[in-house]
């Protein structure tokens, strides 16, 4: 009995190591980010001068253990480590005018996280569309260039990362940075992304305007033609 209790209190123990582990990591993404971007932007020159919280951050990230059938805690860790690891990423070739800039930046550097080392194509690709199938990762998912959705100035957290997800989502497809429409043409220009991706808008046997008007408050009639406007890949730096 007295070893029964034993293994179930180390066992507990572990549990709880864990989720202290994955509590600090959310809690100092949340601070490094409000500290460092602002409306979409980040400060790449303030950040380059002191790398200790972001280096903090990402040690912590290292040692995190996340499942998959633990999906709120999965999702959250990796969206939040994917866009640590873009910034990093950058700090380390800046100054720098864009991520292209380097060669290798999204499918050779390899980052160390959860018991990984993994590149960033990986994180976004396998473990988190493949395994999902949620288009909403495409906004929150931020490449470090303007043509990107705004990254948030705080961490995405497990108890508000549907909520978190739905708002990104509005936000591009009501706004003007992400599709322009124009009704006297009755044409849309949309982002790239919507082009790379268009297995992953159209999934359901929708058309891309039909899914963007799942999350648009004026419907976009579904006769209008869609192109695509150039993607910039200029840093998205303050």
């Amino acid at each position: 009995m007295k070893k029964i209790i034993v293994v179930a209190l180390i066992l507990l123990g572990g549990f709880s190591a864990k989720a202290q582990n994955l509590d600090t990591f959310f809690k100092q993404a949340d601070a490094f980010l409000k500290a460092n971007v602002l409306n979409g932007k980040v400060a790449y020159d303030a950040i380059k001068k002191d790398t200790s919280t972001l280096d903090e951050v990402l040690k912590i990230a290292e040692g995190i253990t996340v499942s998959k059938s633990d999906a709120k805690n999965y999702q959250a860790f990796w969206i939040n480590a994917y866009n640590l690891s873009v910034i990093k990423g950058l700090i380390d070739n800046y100054p720098t005018n864009s991520p292209l800039d380097d060669k290798g930046f999204f499918d050779k550097t390899k980052h160390s996280l959860a018991g990984k080392s993994i590149v960033l194509n990986d994180i976004e690709h396998k473990l988190l569309r493949a395994q999902f199938k949620d288009p909403r990762f495409h906004f929150v998912l931020v490449c470090g260039a303007v043509g990107c959705p705004p990254l948030i100035g705080k961490a995405y957290l497990p108890s508000t990362l549907e909520a978190q997800l739905q708002k990104q989502a509005k936000l591009a497809f009501n706004g003007d940075y992400f599709i322009k429409v124009n009704a006297k043409k009755k044409r849309v220009e949309g982002s790239k992304i919507l082009e790379w991706y268009k297995e992953d808008f159209t999934m359901n046997g929708t058309t891309e305007i039909e899914y963007i008007n799942t999350f648009r408050t004026e419907k976009i009639p579904t006769d209008y033609k869609l192109s695509y406007f150039d993607y910039n890949w200029k840093i998205n730096k303050q």
